[in-house]
């Protein structure tokens, strides 16, 4: 079908509406109109090639959620007018052990991303959700509550999954002490989600200018690593810290933070990091680890977990005609909430 997006056209050009075809449905493929789509700092990584090479032209995003128009012959979950969501990948081999444990995210045959991958069947580059339309195969659908708000959902598809993942593998819940680096996009969601299964959270940050913000979102304390005095009395003070930090930074300041056997766990910036420091990792026993997303099922989770406990996304709505605004922003402010794309003006 025709449809209509915002596209880059290389790697250091303004993304523009771009016009362009959808796949005709599979048979077990579900056609969506996109409401609602969030930008993440990742569309901006991939688009400018900082992760490699990519195929122009290239509409990111994967933060979706909108209403069903149409399905498949052999679609069970889903009918029209239901509302769901969409998140990092469209597909996955489904057969590995990775995929038979529901963590697609780790396919042993390479995950189809929601936007710059190869379709596993016609070979064509997938298109992301800065679109009016989007077609996914069932499986990859999620389902959003209905008690939860769809203009401030999308962003559950990405920095959502992304920090409940990790804390969910860690088994964080009541009496957990917990630190969350950095207060952007995947920070504010990390610290809302720590504190609905019970941690004791507290925000690390470089500036004290955000204790109040950290505060109202349920933090216990923010502690200031530029503050000495408080980063000594910290140490051993933390048994799990998420690192969010988008950029190339030392994790060295905060592995001395963690007790005996605490994690150090990255889901924000991916490239070349400091050399770390084997003294605080030995003489603790303490681990530095990485975490991607999530597979479908806990994407389907952490969406229900959020209706449950009333956790929404931080958002500012932006029109289709701002989104370069809001990537310029992104790269210059890592402000601590998710742009959101509303897509009602977007015609095709």
């Amino acid at each position: 079908m025709k449809t209509v997006g915002y596209a880059a056209h290389s790697a250091t050009t303004p993304l523009v509406p771009y016009h362009f075809e959808r796949r005709n449905l599979r048979k077990n493929d579900v056609l969506i109109e996109i409401l609602f789509s969030g930008i993440c700092h990742s569309d901006l990584h991939t688009v400018k090639g900082d992760w490699g090479d990519q195929k122009y032209p290239l509409i990111p995003g994967h933060e979706i959620v909108g209403k069903v128009l149409e399905v498949g012959p052999e679609v069970k979950k889903y009918k029209v007018g239901d509302r769901v969501g969409v998140g990092c990948l469209v597909d996955s081999c489904q057969h590995c052990d990775q995929c038979e444990k529901h963590e697609e995210q780790y396919c042993r045959n390479g995950l189809t991303a929601t936007y710059g991958s190869l379709d596993l069947i016609d070979k064509t580059v997938t298109q992301g959700g800065y679109s009016k339309h989007i077609v996914v195969r069932e499986e990859f659908v999620v389902k959003v509550p209905v008690n939860l708000d769809l203009s401030k959902a999308a962003p559950i598809l990405c920095a959502g999954i992304t920090t409940y993942s990790p804390l969910k593998k860690w088994n964080i819940g009541k009496g957990s002490r917990v630190g969350v680096i950095g207060l952007g996009g995947l920070g504010h969601m990390g610290v809302k989600l720590a504190v609905a299964m019970g941690a004791e959270v507290t925000v690390i940050s470089r500036s004290k200018d955000k204790v109040d913000y950290a505060k109202s979102l349920g933090a216990k304390d923010l502690l200031c690593t530029k503050d000495g005095e408080a980063m000594v009395k910290a140490a051993n003070s933390f048994d799990f810290i998420l690192d969010t930090v988008p950029v190339k930074h030392d994790f060295n300041t905060y592995t001395p933070l963690l007790d005996i056997d605490g994690s150090l766990v990255l889901v924000g910036q991916i490239g070349p990091m400091e050399e770390p420091l084997t003294f605080p990792l030995v003489f603790g026993r303490r681990r530095i680890a990485g975490s991607l997303i999530g597979g479908i099922k806990e994407t389907q989770e952490v969406l229900d977990f959020c209706a449950e406990h009333g956790i929404l996304p931080e958002c500012e709505h932006i029109k289709p005609e701002q989104i370069n605004e809001a990537w310029d922003k992104l790269l210059k402010e890592n402000p601590a909430h998710r742009y959101v794309i509303d897509m009602k003006n977007l015609s095709v």
